[in-house]
């Protein structure tokens, strides 16, 4: 089976981290989010998925090139010099697809269980299927309203919870058969939900959505972001944590060292090469990224360091999330927020 995960958008509501980073690339417990579709992907039986890019595209070029095998996949990173959607996206690589594919999101996190959603699809004899995910508060999300039979009915674009028509989030999520892409014209920006969706529902088409026991987040906000590593180590998310196990919640990566001293409570990755030093006390949810340094003294309650990034001596950090290479300042006591470096002006 064929797959293609959408990686092209800015990830604007994640800013000021989405500012060095394309979301796709944004790690979750020290992988970027994009990696843990590559896992779901591959684990289900994906062969071959292609990837389009746009924003920070070097980034994901950079990392996984235009071409590459991943757990066993292969790879294709394909370039969108403009943004055509989520739709028009798809539409540019059509002549990959010859037989039913799965059409995924690159930045969010999930674990559904895709084998299970095809059969669905499959038994439905369905033109496309959305799995579908129950939600607290719909002015977040696109919802959907099902019959008895597991036929969609109608949409509502982030509607106030007293005026839904359901709870049934869009999780971005799909499985399409090609013909699914004639009702996208070629060269346009066109949205899965905006513009093909109605026309589904216009034209009879056999339409359905796939409810499940799964995880689901978009990682649309910081505070998603973190809740999502929590639920990560916590737990509450079938993806791969880097690293070897130790005791009930702590991960430690390859060549990490951690001074015997370190206080370490919850549920705490540390990163490949990342170093804790003597007295550090790590505490609540905290993931330390690769190659990071903590300094002795430092105190780090629920937060996030990204790869690279350093805390100095007797620093306390409490519920944020520290950018990529960021050096936290011996003594700084901070907390919420996002802490990233400004990018030195080219002379």
């Amino acid at each position: 089976m064929k797959a293609m995960a959408l990686a092209a958008g800015k990830g604007t509501r994640l800013f000021p981290l989405t500012g060095e980073v394309p979301k796709p690339m944004a790690p979750v417990v020290d992988t970027p989010i994009i990696e843990h579709i590559f896992g779901l992907l591959a684990r289900h039986g994906v062969e071959e998925v292609h990837v389009n890019v746009h924003y920070l595209a070097e980034a994901l070029l950079g990392a996984y090139g235009a071409q590459s095998r991943i757990n066993g996949m292969k790879v294709y990173l394909d370039r969108e010099e403009k943004l055509f959607g989520t739709a028009g996206g798809v539409k540019r690589l059509a002549d990959h697809f010859d037989d039913t594919f799965i059409v995924v999101s690159g930045d969010a996190l999930t674990d559904v269980d895709l084998g299970e959603l095809v059969a669905f699809h499959k038994e439905k004899r369905a033109l496309a299927t959305i799995a579908l995910k129950r939600v607290y508060d719909t002015s977040e999300f696109g919802v959907v309203e099902l019959d008895a039979e597991s036929n969609i009915k109608g949409f509502q674009e982030k509607p106030d919870p007293q005026e839904a028509i359901s709870t049934l989030a869009n999780t971005g999520v799909y499985v399409l058969e090609p013909r699914a892409l004639e009702y996208v014209p070629e060269d346009t920006f066109f949205d899965f939900a905006q513009d093909v969706f109605p026309k589904f529902l216009e034209n009879g088409e056999k339409f359905v959505g796939y409810q499940g026991d799964f995880y689901w987040s978009d990682i649309g906000t910081l505070q998603a972001y973190r809740q999502a590593q929590y639920d990560v180590l916590s737990g509450k998310v079938g993806v791969k944590v880097p690293g070897e196990k130790r005791g009930e919640g702590l991960w430690v990566g390859e060549d990490a060292q951690i001074h015997p001293s370190a206080s370490i409570e919850g549920h705490v990755l540390v990163g490949r090469d990342a170093v804790i030093g003597r007295g550090v006390t790590l505490a609540g949810d905290v993931t330390v990224g690769t190659d990071c340094w903590v300094r002795p003294g430092a105190t780090i309650k629920r937060s996030i360091l990204l790869p690279g990034a350093s805390v100095g001596d007797g620093a306390y950090l409490e519920d944020c999330i520290v950018g990529h290479g960021y050096d936290v300042r011996p003594g700084e006591t901070i907390r919420g927020g996002a802490l990233i470096r400004r990018q030195e002006p080219n002379p």
